[in-house]
């Protein structure tokens, strides 16, 4: 979760700078790196869901 929140935080600064300075190819890469920090939080989201349902699942059988 770190890393997906250090992604979109460094986003949202590009984002913030390049709207600021008027660099639309600094904002759009913000935007960007918004998307992947937000894409790997789903991901890790889902891999914790999974490794809960397993662990449910091997309780139940034992």
């Amino acid at each position: 979760m770190a890393k997906s929140g250090m992604e979109k935080g460094k986003g949202k600064i590009k984002e913030t700078v390049g709207k600021v300075t008027g660099k639309k190819d600094m904002e759009a890469e913000g935007k960007a790196d918004q998307m992947k920090g937000k894409a790997r939080e789903a991901g890790e989201k889902g891999s914790r869901r999974g490794t809960k349902a397993m662990d449910d699942l091997k309780r139940r059988t034992s």
